[in-house]
């Protein structure tokens, strides 16, 4: 079963991810560089805080959650320290290059708690054999949002069909890491629909992935909880294709993908 990934500093929202199978919070500290990076994007800008991690792990019960730190910088030590005194169960570290920044922030963490490095940029993804057995790790996860803005592309879901991930999934399988990628909008929404996104988690052996904000849309029609459960049933269906079947879904949500993006190509 795939951990569904839920950011918030709502309260009432946790309680209900927290009773439901398989959720996991995530606050979410970063800022520094970000509206530069994604300006003129249709992008979720954070306004959580640090008191927000104490709110939120204060409703939960068996859900993890998780807190992404700002990258690497002078008030990482502080930042780690305040994250986990307000309950943190796992850290996650965007924007690194490099496995000497990943190691730092491992220094700084010192096995406090398990590590969640972000892939986002190219840099990251080409050196991953470099920095995947930093010690500490506990889960991969690819940001596709960042990561295809970084590497020149046009649509976030490109790396998949170009194969960009293969290799990280592959390595990550061979240590006993979790791997995780992008986020997935409702089972028939999105340029990209969310039953499509999902085959590929379940063929590239994923465990976690983000709830885009289309679960949470205000004009929905069907609660956060009945769109979970639409989602997990579509995951078991999915997990009985035998291989030929799993390879035809992925040419498919790879063509549509080519297809998407050339369209942005050409759009003005």
């Amino acid at each position: 079963m795939l951990d569904l990934l839920q950011f918030t500093n709502d309260p009432v929202l946790a309680r209900r991810c927290d009773a439901l199978e398989g959720l996991r919070l995530v606050v979410d500290l970063e800022r520094l560089g970000k509206a530069e990076r994604q300006a003129g994007r249709n992008t979720f800008i954070s306004a959580h805080t640090l008191e927000d991690v104490g709110r939120i792990k204060s409703q939960l019960q068996r859900a993890r959650l998780m807190v992404r730190v700002n990258p690497l910088h002078d008030g990482t030590a502080g930042e780690v320290d305040d994250a986990i005194a307000q309950g943190a169960d796992l850290l996650m570290l965007p924007m690194f290059t490099d496995a000497a920044t990943l190691r730092e922030f491992a220094r700084i963490v010192d096995g406090r708690r398990p590590l969640v490095p972000l892939v986002e940029t190219a840099d990251a993804l080409r050196s991953a054999n470099h920095w995947i057995d930093t010690p500490g790790l506990w889960e991969v996860y690819v940001g596709l949002n960042d990561l295809h803005i970084s590497l020149g592309l046009r649509f976030m879901f490109e790396p998949l069909a170009l194969g960009l991930l293969e290799d990280l999934a592959a390595a990550t399988r061979v240590r006993g890491l979790r791997f995780g990628f992008g986020g997935i909008a409702r089972l028939d929404e999105g340029l990209l629909p969310g039953r499509a996104v999902l085959g590929e988690h379940l063929r590239l052996g994923s465990q976690a992935v983000i709830l885009s904000r289309t679960f949470h849309r205000p004009d929905a029609e069907i609660s956060f909880e009945v769109s979970v459960q639409a989602l997990r049933d579509a995951e078991r269906t999915l997990m009985t294709r035998d291989l030929a079947q799993v390879q035809i879904d992925a040419l498919d949500t790879a063509d549509r993908i080519r297809r998407i993006a050339s369209d942005m190509a050409v759009a003005p």
